[in-house]
């Protein structure tokens, strides 16, 4: 089928994400492109309107970034925020200058026109603004629809040219009426039928991995995250038996996670999963190391090794599955341009395409993770693999600072089951981002019965966080943590003391390596 899309225009807004998320939240599909895309390019496609995003440039500057302005004679609306408010109503003739005075946060926002853009909103509305310039002489053409107390053009719609701008940000929470905003551009003005439906991706996505595939066999690298689960499932879904996973037991996996994999994926779901245990050869080459980049590459290696010890023999495999996802296309394109290029590699299969001759499959490049979730609970996933947290590819080996060894294992292992089983029970799981337990490598005095300890420290780390680009810690009840702490010290041995981490990213990063 044809998908209605509504183009994202990308001058370096840090909330560009946001926007694209935004619009699919009301059932659009959406799609970002740098700036400078050709006008070409965007011709071609089934577009029912552009979105402008905000930047942090300044029009009148020499570089500042800039689009075709054929763009606008494309016959779909324009919705211009922030920045791009400024270079659309610069490029119909207006004035823009730096404001007199700037404005940045909540702002109080006056309605005075709401036939269109802002139907059915309140007269008087909170927005949140974050600039230092603005439209000063908008010219023919422009009617003002809204003002705040220092931007008297705080939106303003150009009836020929089927442009809108706003000075203010609806794509973020601070805007309460950003939604309705959204919705009344989507549905009233480009006329969007809102038929984004994951149904509808996973039809389409399993005929065009069907096409792409052919009767050749693939090959899907399965850690048990979201990510890789869902990219499997619907691999199966299209392929059935062509379908091969392959699951590198590198000894750092959580306790039980082996066999809880085999268990959903090849003894639930039927597909062909090969378990690799290398185990000891990570361990072998891990033992004495204590730097932690020194750690992943090593990590990283021994995982090629495994995985081609058992991919080269597999007959007729000529693709390799990826859960790349669009924040990594977007990511990609920021660096170089152009959103399709170079995507990035999970971290584990490295130069694995180009070693052994793939083509890859990305059958989740489209989505967000949020939206991954939805394909998995549509396709049947268990609800534990849907929203399972995050979890690094090397394993336990970054969550325990220094030598990476088997006893040491074996004390992270048990403290982090106990975390994720008290988090669960507490009903926190799903509201927290990320939940780990960390073994430091220092010991400390404590008291076990009768006599002195010096015995290890496991610090706790859970992350609230929509991107995790930034991220604040959790606020677990005290009564939850007392539970954590009391059953990681009584039930663990060699641990006398549990620390909580109560930093923020940045500057702190999630994991503590």
């Amino acid at each position: 089928m044809t998908r209605e899309m509504i183009a994202i225009l990308d001058f370096g807004s840090q909330y560009i994400q946001l926007i694209a998320r935004r619009v699919r939240e009301q059932n659009v599909y959406s799609r970002i492109f740098p700036a400078h895309v050709p006008f070409e390019e965007l011709s071609k496609l089934p577009l029912k309107g552009i979105i402008l995003s905000g930047g942090p440039a300044s029009v009148y500057e020499a570089k500042a970034p800039r689009c075709d302005e054929r763009i606008l004679d494309l016959g779909v609306p324009t919705l211009g925020i922030c920045y791009g408010m400024q270079l659309g109503c610069q490029m119909l003739g207006a004035e823009v200058n730096p404001a007199r005075r700037r404005e940045y946060g909540r702002a109080g926002l006056t309605i005075l026109d709401k036939s269109d853009l802002f139907a059915n909103l309140p007269d008087e509305t909170l927005v949140w603004a974050s600039h230092g310039d603005q439209v000063a002489n908008p010219g023919p053409g422009f009617v003002k629809l809204a003002q705040t107390k220092t931007c008297p053009w705080a939106a303003v719609r150009h009836a020929e040219k089927r442009f809108y701008g706003v000075q203010f940000h609806p794509e973020v929470s601070h805007t309460p009426k950003g939604p309705e905003i959204l919705r009344n551009f989507l549905y009233d003005i480009c006329g969007c039928a809102g038929d984004w439906k994951m149904s509808d991706f996973v039809a389409e996505t399993v005929q065009a991995v069907r096409r792409q595939v052919g009767d050749a066999r693939v090959i899907c690298g399965l850690s048990g995250g979201v990510d890789s689960s869902v990219t499997a499932a619907l691999i199966h879904q299209a392929l059935g038996d062509q379908l091969v996973c392959i699951l590198v037991d590198n000894g750092l996996l959580r306790r039980n996670e082996r066999e809880s994999i085999v268990s959903t994926f090849r003894d639930h779901f039927r597909m062909d999963l090969r378990v690799v245990d290398w185990s000891h050869q990570f361990l072998t080459a891990l033992s004495g190391v204590t730097d932690p980049q020194q750690k992943r590459k090593i990590i990283g290696a021994e995982f090629i090794a495994a995985f081609k010890s058992e991919a080269c023999q597999i007959p007729n495999a000529k693709f390799l599955a990826q859960g790349t996802l669009y924040p990594d296309v977007i990511e990609s394109g920021a660096k170089d341009g152009n959103p399709a290029a170079n995507i990035k590699l999970h971290h584990n299969v490295g130069g694995l395409p180009a070693q052994l001759g793939f083509e890859l499959v990305e059958p989740l490049r489209e989505l967000f993770k949020d939206e991954v979730r939805v394909v998995g609970e549509y396709l049947g996933l268990p609800e534990d693999i849907v929203w399972r947290h995050p979890f690094p590819g090397p394993g336990l080996g970054v969550r325990i600072l220094g030598e990476v060894t088997p006893p040491r294992l074996e004390v992270l292992r048990a403290a982090d089951e106990i975390l994720i089983d008290e988090i669960k029970a507490a009903g926190l799981y799903r509201r927290i981002s990320q939940a780990l337990a960390v073994l430091v490598p220092v010991s400390t005095v404590g008291v076990m019965g009768d006599e002195r300890s010096y015995e290890n420290v496991v610090a706790i780390r859970a992350v609230d966080t929509t991107d995790f680009m930034t991220a604040d810690f959790s606020h677990i009840p005290y009564e939850v943590l007392g539970t954590i702490s009391s059953r990681i010290i009584n039930e663990v041995r060699g641990v006398n003391r549990v620390v909580y981490d109560i930093s923020s990213k940045p500057p702190a990063t999630i994991e503590w390596e």
